[in-house]
């Protein structure tokens, strides 16, 4: 059908363009974030694209969601402005024509929907924890940025290099302070790289440089010239922390359901209900006049769409605080703004009944002329 095929094709241009914005708009924010805590020394330059990666897959479900939402309202008020849903109506399509192929369209992102809900983003978040764990055993070499005076794990040490080769494998200009037995020690070398022994020790050998070491206040210092001189460097141990209900698996939240774990349930069901309940509320919100503009139906389109997902975590997070019963949960919420869907729905096909039929036919006659 000439409808159907013209409404999933506008549908699913729609959906990437919303997808792809949205998308860069996340990475960009994101992006900046790691990017900041790199400049720091919080995290190396290497993990950016890795945590990047992974914060992404966290933010897929509410990203599909939304681009669902975005591009059905998009498509349908443009049809409505250029009164191209005119020229349907009059060839005897109705508002309950469109609800069939919507729907079939809003199906299979659902379904992707729920599988990462349930499955790929708990997944992505246990595997953030792991990598966090994995970045904090690095030992200190592994976390000095150019440029960046950068403390060691113990607070005994400070590094600062102003450079590295082309590899990455020789850093150049290194400063090292350390205090050992209330001394204050600096190295200053032009040059130096990282030496790993047999038994896996690792070392900062510095070639070409100059040892400060005396007490701080006085003029007790000795200063020592070497061409070679290394500092052992250990790896810290870092400590996973309890998981957190976002990186356990839903099988493993359904076998211990306390609370906090179906609170974490319920929100990870919600998304994929309230993809559909928001497909469903586009359909009336995007009916425009073409005289008018379409800015007030896209204010209250936004403004349902913020209320709806804040509502969802307040109620999720008064689950997990045990002031609001599990077996009530976010129901209540998906029942009003599906009532309200439903509701807009039925009255947006009860005024296109009320419209008179020979003013839909006077218009198609005028588009044929």
């Amino acid at each position: 059908m000439l409808f159907k095929r013209s409404l999933i094709q506008e549908l699913s241009a729609s959906a990437a363009g919303a997808f792809l914005i949205l998308t860069g708009i996340v990475i960009a924010q994101r992006a900046g974030f790691l990017i900041r805590h790199a400049a720091k020394g919080i995290i190396p330059n290497d993990a950016i694209t890795t945590m990047l990666g992974f914060n992404m897959i966290r933010f897929l479900p509410m990203l599909l969601s939304l681009s669902l939402f975005l591009a059905i309202l998009l498509t349908l008020s443009r049809w409505y402005r250029d009164s191209e849903m005119v020229i349907w109506f009059s060839a005897g399509l109705s508002t309950n024509s469109l609800i069939r192929p919507i729907l079939s369209f809003t199906a299979p992102i659902v379904i992707i929907i729920s599988l990462l809900s349930f499955f790929v983003t708990p997944w992505a978040i246990n595997k953030v924890e792991d990598y966090r764990v994995q970045l904090e055993s690095r030992d200190d070499l592994s976390t000095i940025n150019p440029g960046v005076f950068k403390e060691s794990s113990h607070a005994d040490r400070v590094f600062f290099v102003e450079s590295f080769d082309e590899l990455g494998n020789v850093v150049k200009n290194i400063f090292v302070q350390s205090k050992q037995h209330e001394k204050l020690g600096i190295i200053v070398a032009a040059k130096g790289s990282r030496h790993v022994e047999t038994n896996g020790d690792n070392f900062l050998v510095m070639q070409n440089g100059r040892r400060y070491q005396g007490v701080r206040g006085t003029a007790e210092y000795s200063t020592t010239e070497f061409e070679k001189y290394a500092i052992r460097v250990e790896a810290v141990e870092a400590q996973r922390e309890a998981p957190t209900t976002q990186s356990i698996s839903s099988f493993d939240l359904l076998k211990n359901a306390n609370n906090a774990n179906i609170a974490e349930l319920q929100w990870r069901l919600s998304m994929p209900i309230a993809a559909l309940i928001l497909a469903i509320l586009a359909i009336p919100l995007s009916a425009v006049d073409p005289r008018a503009g379409r800015s007030a139906n896209f204010a209250l389109a936004i403004i349902i769409y913020i209320l709806y997902i804040n509502l969802l975590s307040i109620i999720q997070a008064w689950i997990a605080q045990d002031k609001i019963s599990g077996i009530v949960g976010l129901w209540p919420i998906h029942f009003i703004f599906g009532s309200v869907a439903i509701y807009m729905v039925y009255r947006r096909m009860q005024q296109l009944t009320l419209l008179p039929t020979f003013i839909i036919r006077a218009w198609g006659n005028l588009k044929r002329t």
